[in-house]
């Protein structure tokens, strides 16, 4: 690995406070710059970004490819669709954050309103390992596009892909408007008590309280996407050859460390055992492995491994049955070694579904990111719906059906649905991407994106002097009586019309 983007080991004694501290200062120096340029600069700058991270393709996804394990053409992958947002964020921050006019009322006919969305200056961003560049830049590229500067806190397991982002900026612009910060929950802590003017994260529901809580001593804002359990729905007129693909690439593909992904599989009875042969094959199809042929890659989070076979083991003692996988794991049981994923077969995991698993078991219910699924049966679509609102994440989800695919995604308790595809709302930029309940909220992407990392900044402005004016302390009776009058014809009960 190219010794350009070392970083400093996050063992090394270095303040966190001192060094975020640091990062902060400067970016908030350059922010004055950033904001002048205006949206036709950034937009240039970004650009040029943009284009110096396409030249430069094949080398950051093997960076990607080497720190966290997964394939090459799945990093180009996940490289392009960053590209992409960067590109729609660049191109529409003028139209959706700078000053419009706004209409007034019969009451207010002299003033005159605009609105603009102003940036909160610098932001925090803390990133995770499992899409290193694609999760990032939906935080990172709005909040830029829309005049703040960012500093960076990438996933520890993923520091050089999050350097090398900071590094290809500063190639192309010359200036320190993205800078990354590196280290474990110290750095990260740091960040959240810094004086940056909003905190964007990406991880666990347990961390996000963490970061929550330490925001809310500075009533700092924060944007939440705390993970999901997502479910794909298969209707009795789906596609079922399709649905079973989606199904197993949803699944499985970044060996199913993917918030978004398919971790449930809810089938109607009358498609159900077509469905579950038809994914049993599809899924055997695809290997785990540590070589540049395999599939999917190894686990990336250590201790992860052994989450996902403790899930499994639950599910299998439950009465759950294995129709693929299952307690056969490619690569030893046993500890998983700190290092690079790569090296480790214990952190191979092979495609494996599950069906029969009763709904108490933690798999069921708890997030595994892992090459696991479940397909369980249902009566009808209600029944579906019932049981993929009842947990407590409501991130994504997807829905085969010929007919009614979007009035069954729209039942669905969760900020992002797909109808007869998976994780299609992540390559539209000008789609909103975030969650309910444990899955966060907040939004980046598309123009709720932009205006996420921007506070309204609204002005009324007098156009003339009102016939009658009423904010004031000279007013008399009549004035009173003339503006009774006026708010009993506008807003009184009219007959004709109940």
């Amino acid at each position: 690995m190219s010794t350009e983007y070392a970083v400093a080991p996050a063992e090394q004694s270095v303040d966190p406070s001192a060094l975020v501290t640091e990062a902060v200062d400067l970016a908030r120096e350059t922010q004055t710059w950033w904001d002048s340029i205006g949206f036709s600069g950034r937009r240039h700058l970004l650009d040029r970004w943009r284009q110096d991270i396409t030249e430069h393709l094949d080398e950051l996804a093997a960076v990607v490819h080497d720190e966290m394990g997964k394939p090459h053409g799945d990093a180009v992958l996940e490289i392009g669709m960053a590209l992409e947002h960067l590109a729609w964020a660049a191109k529409h921050a003028r139209r959706v954050l700078d000053r419009k006019r706004v209409g007034s009322t019969l009451l207010a006919a002299h003033l005159a309103a605009t609105v603009e969305y102003l940036p909160l200056g610098v932001i925090g961003v803390i990133g995770p390992w499992n899409y290193p560049v694609y999760t990032p830049m939906g935080a990172i590229a709005y909040a830029l596009a829309g005049g703040n500067t960012v500093v960076f806190k990438p996933s520890e397991l993923t520091p050089l892909t999050g350097q090398w982002l900071a590094d290809s900026f500063e190639r192309a612009v010359g200036r320190p408007a993205l800078l990354a910060v590196h280290g474990r929950g110290e750095i990260g802590d740091a960040l959240c008590r810094s004086s940056v003017g909003m905190i964007s994260f990406t991880g666990s529901p347990g961390t996000a309280r963490l970061v929550m809580a330490t925001c809310a001593q500075s009533l700092k804002p924060v944007l939440i996407e705390g993970g999901g359990k997502d479910v794909l729905i298969v209707a009795e007129d789906a596609d079922v050859p399709a649905a079973a693909a989606a199904a197993v690439w949803g699944g499985m593909s970044n060996a199913g460390q993917t918030c978004v992904g398919v971790e449930r599989v809810l089938a109607h009875e009358a498609v159900y055992d077509e469905l579950v042969a038809a994914i049993a094959r599809e899924a055997a199809r695809a290997r785990a492995g540590l070589d540049d042929g395999a599939d999917l890659g190894p686990i990336s989070l250590p201790k992860q491994v052994g989450i996902i076979r403790e899930q499994v083991a639950d599910a299998l003692s439950r009465g759950a049955r294995a129709v693929l996988g299952g307690e056969q794991f490619n690569g030893p049981a046993g500890e998983v070694a700190d290092g690079s994923p790569l090296e480790d077969p214990a952190r191979v995991i092979q495609p494996t579904v599950l069906v029969d698993t009763p709904p108490d078991a933690r798999i069921q219910r708890e997030e595994t990111f892992g090459p696991v699924i479940t397909v369980d049966r249902v009566a009808s679509m209600d029944e579906a719906i019932e049981r993929a609102n009842s947990g407590s994440y409501g991130l994504g989800g997807a829905v085969f059906s010929r007919k009614h695919g979007p009035e069954i995604a729209r039942r669905i308790r969760s900020g992002m649905t797909s109808v007869n595809n998976v994780i299609g709302f992540t390559g539209l930029p000008q789609l909103p991407f975030g969650g309910v309940g444990d899955s966060g909220f907040g939004r980046t992407h598309g123009a709720e994106g932009l205006r996420c990392f921007c506070y309204a900044k609204s002005v009324a402005r007098q156009r003339f002097t009102p016939p009658v004016a009423v904010t004031n302390f000279d007013r008399r009776a009549r004035v009173d009586g003339i503006f009774k009058t006026a708010v009993s014809v506008l807003h009184g009960s009219r007959p004709w019309q109940q």
